[in-house]
């Protein structure tokens, strides 16, 4: 195998020729070289393609004039775990383009330290981060309608056993020796019968409820002695 970029494998049947400067001008994913220091060497066209940059204006400024402010201090620790010798795989942060937009890159790195460069590849992530940003949202969405219904649930089913009671109340103050009637007895028996089966429903529901609402507390320990 020759060392050149135009490198030629053999084997006994084939010959086939591999042009790395090819590979790397062509690849979508962003490609670059940069010292120890932060400094770009080398990058391909996506590099500019993606932030908007002239190359001469990559190779020529510190890699952390392109990042986020967020991001410098997060990136300039991953670039010393790089120097000393430790790969990095999906590192994610931010960097602005020329004109002004946020783009999430994420970066499989290794440092060679003989010529104390580092080799790195970023896929730029950023459609992948604002779904999951909605999603996020959606979910607080969600938890929110659903903290809504339960305090709804709850509330109303509270407040409808008042008056179940005081009709369980009521039954309980009639005097049905008084009443004659066999039909006006049945109908008298199947209404207290139907609010006691409302009564107890209702009393599932809220015990459903305030036991949902307990398992989400926090629970603390609290020193009585210090309390009192």
């Amino acid at each position: 195998m020759q060392s050149d970029s135009n490198s030629i494998v053999q084997n006994s049947t084939t010959e086939i020729s591999f042009n790395l400067e090819q590979f790397f001008e062509l690849t979508p994913d962003i490609v670059c070289i940069a010292d120890h220091n932060g400094n770009l060497k080398k990058v391909n066209p996506a590099f500019s393609d993606i932030l908007g940059y002239s190359t001469d204006e990559l190779l020529s400024n510190p890699i952390s004039t392109f990042i986020y402010f967020e991001d410098k201090i997060k990136t300039a620790q991953f670039r010393d775990n790089l120097v000393g010798k430790n790969p990095v795989l999906n590192f994610e942060n931010r960097y602005l383009t020329k004109d002004g937009n946020i783009i999430w890159l994420s970066w499989t790195s290794i440092s060679e330290p003989y010529s104390k460069l580092i080799y790195a590849i970023a896929k730029n992530i950023t459609q992948v981060k604002k779904l999951e940003e909605e999603r996020n949202l959606l979910l607080i969405d969600l938890a929110k309608l659903n903290a809504d219904l339960k305090k709804f649930t709850y509330t109303t089913t509270h407040d409808l056993r008042a008056p179940v009671n005081n009709l369980l109340s009521l039954f309980g103050l009639l005097d049905l020796s008084k009443i004659e009637d066999e039909q006006t007895l049945d109908y008298i028996e199947l209404l207290n019968s139907s609010t006691i089966q409302m009564k107890d429903t209702l009393d599932k529901y809220v015990d459903a409820v305030s036991q949902e609402k307990k398992i989400n507390i926090e629970v603390e320990v609290l020193s009585l002695e210090d309390s009192l």
